[in-house]
């Protein structure tokens, strides 16, 4: 009877050590691979048609071109292309945005120009105060 009493009672405690090591390794897991899953891979990108933009009020849009040669011009209600330095292109933008607030803003860059140069004129029109910038492109049928 001696044994009975001295019988252990069950704990109600979940001993927590194991899952603790199995999570830490499994956050050491995830830091290690999450480097490398955001590196970029080679892909060919697939052609697509877009459809043409129309502006909405029948007003010509601003379209800002760079050439193959680095230089930027700019039109502005359908008028002939104008070369501007491109430190001037925002205020210039901002300008127009002033008479006209509703006018459409496109980029209109050769397809050799770096991304960088096209991205720096798109944050250039951001401080200008274009809420939507479009980029012309060519169709598969031209």
């Amino acid at each position: 009877m001696s044994r009975r009493a001295k019988r252990r009672k069950p704990m109600a405690e979940i001993n927590v050590v194991p899952y603790i090591d199995v999570t830490l390794v499994l956050l050491i897991i995830f830091m290690i691979t999450t480097p490398m899953l955001q590196t970029g891979v080679e892909v060919e990108l697939p052609r697509a048609q877009a459809a043409s933009v129309d502006s909405g009020e029948g007003e010509p849009p601003l379209v800002v071109s760079i050439k193959k040669s680095g230089e930027f011009y700019i039109s502005v209600g359908g008028n002939t292309d104008e070369l501007i330095p491109q430190e001037e292109i925002d205020t210039r933008v901002a300008a127009v945005l002033a008479e006209k607030p509703t006018v459409q803003v496109l980029i209109n860059a050769d397809k050799s120009i770096d991304y960088g140069t096209v991205v720096t004129v798109m944050a250039s029109l951001k401080n200008a105060g274009v809420a939507n910038v479009g980029l012309m492109t060519k169709s598969d049928d031209q």
